[in-house]
């Protein structure tokens, strides 16, 4: 039970906790209009002060340019700035509001290239319909460039995914100092599993052929797997956390935000999550596995990288491959490099499940990064609380 009645500004504050947090759907009705929208409109005002800045980079030349370019970076990174000022303090859009700034957006990649066209034809006076189709491919391209930017800045912003992104980089200055504890603990079970594989002659016959586009895919698909087996995993952890309101936890829980001189003094009841706060936890917890992963998979590449260099000499790799290696920019066989990729995402990807099933290995690598998942839920009983009794 809350025993102090807290004002709107408390919870407000609140609400910008799970913003910096990385959970904006942990605020009580938080939809596309109210919450979503205005704080897409610095990125939205970025893309369309860009497209512009591209229409008139279109007519200048030479020292106009240059100078022009920077004058229109300053005004990009303006608009950014004061817009972010602004939303902060626009609780939501209105309806109206709404529908002209969808508007507005919608209408910036029909008029740009056509206000190239315009002036091309204003300026240089071009004979019959030479300029038809450009400005037809250049209508669709934007079309298709400020929808994907659209839907990628809404997807961002609904799940907190630059906040997420500034405390994974936070993360990862952190894992770098304990990278001796890190690699020391990680590493011996990696090599174990793959040291052998990477003198396999077939599998460097395959990488010798293998273009790097497909390398990639195959990394992409480790990380899948990371993120399947974090889903998988957080539901039990969402489970057992939401049962577990007990008031000491909660009032630990409060420290640091603007809810800590709230008294609890009874334990909480569960709040059940809907699919769009499921999906923002297992965002949060991906990316942390990721970011963590990506660290192992590094020392993993450069562990064999150096291994090649040493053991693999150019007869060999030839012997293994049956033709000279391709050569990289770097001066080294490109399989030794797409081997050690290869090698270091499975790694990365193993190291991952481990710590989440293991349970030595889950105390030392897991365990930290559900500390922050488990946070966020327990402020989130507290704030609905704290609303329902400050609306009341």
């Amino acid at each position: 039970m809350i025993h102090r009645m807290v004002s709107s500004a408390v919870v407000r504050r609140t609400e910008q906790w799970f913003v910096r947090q990385g959970a904006p759907t942990m605020i009580e009705g938080y939809g596309f209009r109210s919450h979503v929208l205005p704080r897409m409109m610095p990125a939205l005002t970025f893309v369309a002060v860009g497209s512009f800045a591209w229409l008139v980079l279109q007519q200048s030349s030479g020292l106009s340019r240059g100078l022009l370019l920077g004058v229109i970076v300053a005004v990009m990174v303006a608009a950014w700035v004061l817009l972010s000022v602004f939303v902060r303090r626009l609780p939501e859009f209105s309806a109206r509001t709404t529908v002209l700034v969808l508007a507005v957006y919608a209408a910036i990649p029909i008029v740009t290239p056509l206000g190239q066209y315009f002036m091309e034809i204003k300026f240089r006076a071009p004979d019959g319909d030479d300029y038809a189709e450009p400005v037809w491919g250049a209508l669709i391209w934007f079309v298709v460039v400020y929808g994907l930017a659209f839907v990628a800045t809404m997807l961002a912003t609904t799940y907190g995914l630059g906040a997420l992104l500034k405390a994974a980089i936070r993360h990862v200055i952190a894992d770098l100092r304990n990278s001796v504890h890190l690699l020391g603990r990680a590493l011996p079970p990696m090599l174990f599993v793959t040291l052998f594989l990477f003198f396999t002659g077939e599998l460097w016959q395959a990488m010798n052929k293998l273009p790097w586009p497909r390398v990639s895919l195959v990394v992409l698909l480790f990380a899948a797997i990371t993120v399947l087996a974090a889903a998988a995993r957080l539901r039990d952890e969402i489970g057992r956390v939401e049962q577990d309101l007990r008031p000491e936890i909660l009032t630990g829980a409060c420290r640091g935000t603007p809810l800590a001189d709230v008294e609890i003094t009874e334990p909480l009841p569960p709040r059940k999550l809907n699919g769009r706060q499921n999906r923002n936890l297992l965002v949060m917890l991906a990316i942390r596995q990721l970011v963590q992963a990506a660290v192992i998979g590094l020392a993993l590449f450069a562990f064999f990288v150096v291994l090649g260099l040493i053991v693999v000499t150019p007869e060999i790799a030839e012997q293994w491959i049956g033709e000279p290696a391709k050569s990289s920019w770097l001066g080294v066989p490109q399989a030794m490099l797409r081997n050690a990729t290869l090698f270091a995402a499975f790694g990365s990807m193993y190291f991952s499940v481990t710590s989440m099933s293991d349970a030595e290995h889950r105390r030392q690598f897991f365990a930290p990064v559900l500390e922050k998942v488990e946070r966020t839920l327990e402020v989130r009983a507290v704030y609905l609380s704290v609303r329902e009794r400050a609306e009341a």
